[in-house]
């Protein structure tokens, strides 16, 4: 997976409903997409959980928008009146992450609509895989656009990298927080998805996905080694992961039952 690269060149509305007030923002490409801010609240970890996240969802054919490495200019702070605003832009110089934005879409509701029981088993698949804890009735993290369920906003998976020291121990752990997703109750192929899923994530698939993550992303005070050896570690805990899914895949089975 290689990200496109795109320069903001104008900052157009905030999305306050979100924790780390990610905003809209127009392209050099002309296009507008959400931005992510590597220098909000949550830092540059939640950045780089949202790009593995959104490279693993792309590589098992889940529906998502699109994501793209934003050049950011603190300049452009100099346009925006509010003051939060304004630091937010100049904190987060340099590159961000971002993905399309769907004009017009709608959170999912999980009383109005009825998703399939294929997609949902995947969708629940992939947040057990991911340790996603914030797909939940109260914050879905999905949308509805042109009628069809996509997936947004990963920052919050892949929580065990918070003051990480590259140990892998953890990737064989279940993941009982599965039990409050918002599509269990739909997800009744999990064992039929399981096969197919899994083979999608090859170590190869999986070391492409990582490879995309930024330098600047893996310093801070809880980096470990350089960003070679990061990334390295990544890749070898999601790999074993992938390995030894059984315990999140059976974890998920026990939540829905």
């Amino acid at each position: 997976m290689t990200l496109p690269l795109r320069t903001a060149t104008r900052y157009v509305t905030p999305l306050r409903e979100g924790g780390s007030m990610p905003a809209v923002v127009e392209a050099d490409d002309d296009g507008l997409y959400v931005l992510k801010f590597r220098g909000a609240g949550q830092g540059p970890k939640a950045l780089v959980a949202e790009l593995i996240a959104g490279g693993l969802a792309k590589a098992l054919q889940l529906p998502m928008p699109d994501l793209a490495l934003i050049e950011l200019d603190a300049e452009l702070a100099r346009t925006e009146g509010d003051p939060e605003i304004q630091d937010l832009i100049k904190a987060s110089a340099g590159l961000n992450l971002a993905m399309d934005y769907l004009p017009g879409s709608v959170n999912f509701d999980p009383v109005a609509e009825q998703p399939d029981a294929d997609l949902a088993s995947r969708i629940v698949w992939f947040d057990a895989f991911i340790s996603n804890v914030d797909r939940t009735a109260r914050n879905t993290n999905l949308l509805m656009w042109h009628r069809r369920l996509y997936l947004i906003d990963h920052g919050a998976s892949l929580y065990f990298h918070h003051g990480w020291d590259g140990d892998t121990a953890g990737a064989a752990k279940p993941f009982p927080l599965i039990r409050d997703h918002v599509l269990l109750r739909w997800a009744t192929r999990l064992a039929d998805v399981d096969a197919e899923l899994a083979s999608r994530l090859s170590d190869d698939v999986i070391a492409g996905i990582v490879a995309d993550v930024p330098d600047a992303w893996l310093q801070g005070p809880d980096a470990f080694g350089d960003p070679a050896n990061q990334r390295a570690a990544y890749v070898a805990h999601l790999t074993r992961r992938v390995t030894q899914r059984g315990a999140f895949v059976q974890e998920a089975v026990r939540a829905r039952a």
